[in-house]
């Protein structure tokens, strides 16, 4: 799928300021694979589909993880953490993109996972980090991703688990999976 097809198609699934947001982590993105000499265009293809089934009917993305058999623990956790795993089947399914790399990076951009793969980690951060973002952390995670992806994450998933805790919302498993993989590294951050 072209870029521009790419960008026409989530537009009409978004409402304008979740696409303004998918075009800021886009170009976020793009950036971070240029410097971590990632694959551009798939890069950019994963970011343009992160969010394209965000705004999706909860009991349709609900017969989706029953249906694909995604794990069945995330209908115990807020249904906005299903848009990434039902999203990269999506894509497969309705948009015919059938690109490993891309559906894992859409897959886990909303909770981050242990050993992901420089792509996964692109976008998850990219979501993360766009210019329109703005709450505690995140400029610090800004000024630590172009010299190390593997602390940003870090502090992404800690920021994430912390801000969660407040609400006394339930954090998925993978993100303190991610947490726990990364905190060795990272203690003194």
């Amino acid at each position: 799928m072209q870029k521009d097809k790419a960008f026409e198609t989530v537009k009409q699934q978004l409402t304008t300021k979740r696409y303004e947001h998918t075009v800021r982590v886009t170009e976020t993105a793009v950036q971070l694979a240029r410097h971590y000499r990632l694959d551009v265009t798939k890069v950019e293809l994963a970011a343009i589909l992160h969010d394209y089934a965000k705004y999706r009917d909860p009991e349709e993305m609900k017969r989706w993880i029953i249906m694909e058999k995604l794990p069945h623990d995330l209908l115990e956790y807020n249904e906005e953490l299903w848009h990434g795993p039902v999203g990269s089947k999506m894509i497969e399914r309705e948009l015919g993109v059938d690109d490993p790399e891309i559906q894992s990076a859409i897959y886990w951009h909303t909770t981050g996972k242990r050993h992901m793969n420089l792509m996964d980690k692109v976008i998850y951060i990219a979501d993360y980090i766009e210019p329109g973002r703005s709450f505690p952390g995140v400029e610090e995670v800004r000024q630590v991703v172009y010299e190390d992806i593997d602390k940003a994450c870090w502090m992404a998933a800690r920021n994430t688990i912390r801000f969660l805790m407040s609400k006394n919302q339930p954090v998925y498993p993978d993100t303190f999976q991610l947490y726990n993989e990364k905190l060795g590294r990272n203690m003194n951050a």
